[in-house]
């Protein structure tokens, strides 16, 4: 399946200074708290994502955007790594080892690769059948992967950014309150046309969001040549 990528709008003239790496700006828009949203990044192009009011996840899943197939693996990331969590220099990689994206910039430090997106069903097991009703990652990634051809089978274990995901001493995950704070802004580079689906997590009932979901921002900028 092939994503398109748009560049018509492209405006020449316009540097962004909030994205962590300028340059011109390709595409700069909020993503509503609980909400989905997708885009597709050309290669070398940069993904700003900022945490505008602080302690929200942002979940996320990378696909190469002309072979939707080859898409992001936790185990070849963190095999490639050596390292759990994610920081600048980490190497989004597919299930061949083979780059996707990088984290170019980042101004929190530690970004989860093991929490998994939240579901009805999973909320329902963790937080009692009341809140089968809630709205959750899965059903925004759905929603958005429709557009591309995907469906739940295409889903993957994400990235979870600015979630906040110990390992305790006995080896259990805990989730608890995230590192970062308003404004805070990571960086990822496309090493090639990568198309990227986020649900702005809609989670109330952990401290991921601090219990109170918020907007993201995403800037996307084309970096000058030098």
């Amino acid at each position: 399946m092939t994503a398109t990528l748009d560049t018509a709008t492209l405006d020449t003239a316009t540097l962004d200074t909030d994205a962590l790496v300028p340059g011109t700006v390709v595409l700069d828009e909020t993503v509503e708290l609980r909400g989905p949203w997708s885009a597709v990044v050309a290669a070398g192009d940069v993904l700003t994502i900022v945490d505008l009011h602080g302690n929200q996840a942002v979940d996320t899943l990378i696909y190469d955007a002309h072979d939707t197939a080859s898409r992001y693996s936790a185990a070849a990331t963190v095999a490639g790594q050596g390292n759990l969590f994610l920081s600048t220099g980490s190497v989004l990689r597919d299930a061949d080892g083979e780059p996707l994206m990088t984290l170019v910039g980042d101004e929190v430090g530690n970004h989860d690769t093991v929490g998994g997106a939240c579901s009805q069903e999973s909320n329902t097991l963790r937080y009692g059948h009341h809140t089968k009703h809630q709205h959750a990652c899965v059903e925004n990634f759905l929603i958005e992967g429709v557009k591309y051809g995907l469906g739940k089978r295409d889903l993957v274990s994400n990235i979870n950014f600015f979630m906040n995901v110990p390992v305790e001493t006995d080896g259990t995950l805990g989730i608890v309150d995230g590192l970062s704070a308003p404004g805070k802004r990571l960086a990822i580079r496309a090493e090639r046309d990568a198309l990227v689906l986020v649900s702005n997590c809609p989670q109330i009932n952990n401290p991921c969001n601090g219990f109170d979901p918020t907007p993201v921002r995403m800037i996307v900028t084309r970096p000058q040549e030098v």
